[in-house]
């Protein structure tokens, strides 16, 4: 572990001897070598914390974008719990869904079958956004079930990926989704039958089984946690979705999520959204209360200049954003997908993380980092 960190220093020192222009040097090690302690407690420990990082940088000419990737230990075979970063792409395809559908629009009202929610696909997407909801997301599943969105997916060149079940539900593993009422007018209603979904195979990965042990239902089991039947979304296609996104012209048009105009916009609004725009009480959901880089660990309403699109994740210790950073005054553009594991103890599902004092001040120090680095090369 030490000696890991040594050798990431002195790459620094290295690129550093080279050159004193930002644009040359790895911008991701230059943020990892800063002295701020809230990076150097994660770094002095780098092996425990699993840290994956990876970072786009943004240059326009004109009409033309270049795309310029730059990684740390990324490695698909590495398995993070990816936790809700999953909604990201499952709200994406629900709008794309319903733009196929004589049935659906944004605004068409529907319920599932056994729930006691009236909502819309456009809500649901809101709420994902807004404050992470896990029943809106799972609302969504059960319209588009756990096949499609691995095939679509897929499909899209956003790979490897498997959605395999719903969050925090009591249904949550299962493979029959269930069906929605649509209301077709006020008085009119239609079924749209539940589909049978393929169960999901054990995760062959590196670190399925981690930890010394976790908590099922109250008792101490003293073995490794298994996250083999878990849902499995790297950084590598976090970030794959996130481009397709903000960058769909940059993709073939097989690659693309077809999306209507309306769709679009409330796509993108619903990402750069703070709870506060959309109805949350700011007492309770504040600025960051689902943005972890620059801002996270700050419950102070950040600058109006400042847009984050983006998408976080956090449970099992492990915490990982997905963002589109714009500072709109300043000119600055970066993507940034990072995730790390905060579990000291070693014990899973105990709910005893580090959350607060080491997981969100990362997060947050690197997003200011790699802030810092392209703001000084735009000037």
């Amino acid at each position: 572990m030490k000696a890991k960190f040594i050798w990431y220093a002195a790459l620094y020192i290295l690129l550093t001897a080279c050159s004193d222009k930002v644009d040359i040097e790895d911008p991701i090690l230059r943020a990892l070598s800063s002295e701020d302690p809230r990076i150097k407690m994660v770094m002095e420990n780098l092996d425990a914390h699993e840290v994956q990082i990876l970072f786009t940088r943004i240059d326009r000419s004109g009409d033309s974008i270049s795309l310029t990737d730059h990684t740390f230990q990324v490695d698909e075979e590495a398995y993070f719990y990816p936790a809700s970063t999953v909604k990201f792409p499952i709200a994406v395809l629900a709008l794309e869904y319903i733009n196929e559908l004589k049935e659906l629009d944004l605004n068409t009202r529907f319920y599932v079958e056994g729930d006691t929610v009236e909502t819309t696909v456009g809500a649901e997407v809101e709420k994902v956004f807004a404050v992470s909801d896990n029943a809106a997301n799972n609302r969504l599943v059960e319209l588009l079930g756990q096949d499609r969105i691995n095939e679509r997916l897929q499909k899209k060149g956003i790979q490897p990926v498997r959605i395999a079940h719903r969050l925090s539900a009591s249904n949550a593993d299962e493979v029959v989704t269930k069906p929605l009422i649509i209301y077709l007018n006020d008085s009119t209603t239609m079924s749209m039958e539940s589909s049978t979904n393929a169960p999901p195979q054990d995760l062959q990965l590196k670190g399925i089984l981690k930890g010394s042990g976790f908590i099922d239902e109250d008792t101490l089991i003293g073995e490794p946690f298994d996250f083999g039947q878990k849902n499995y979304y790297p950084i590598s296609a976090q970030h794959a979705t996130l481009k397709r996104v903000l960058f769909p012209e940059l993709f073939d048009s097989s690659q693309r999520f077809e999306l209507d105009d309306e769709s679009w916009r409330l796509l993108l609004n619903a990402m750069k959204s703070r709870p506060r725009e959309l109805g949350y009480d700011p007492e309770i959901y504040y600025d960051s209360y689902v943005k972890f880089f620059l801002f996270g660990d700050s419950e102070i309403p950040y600058p109006e200049h400042v847009e984050i699109y983006n998408k976080v994740g956090y449970a099992y210790g492990t915490l990982t954003d997905c963002a589109y950073i714009l500072d709109v005054k300043n000119n600055v553009e970066f993507m940034l997908t990072a995730t790390l594991l905060v579990n000291s103890n070693g014990v899973f599902n105990d709910n005893v993380y580090e959350y607060e004092k080491v997981g969100i001040p990362f997060l947050a120090a690197l997003g200011q980092e790699l802030y810092d680095l392209e703001l000084h090369s735009k000037k």
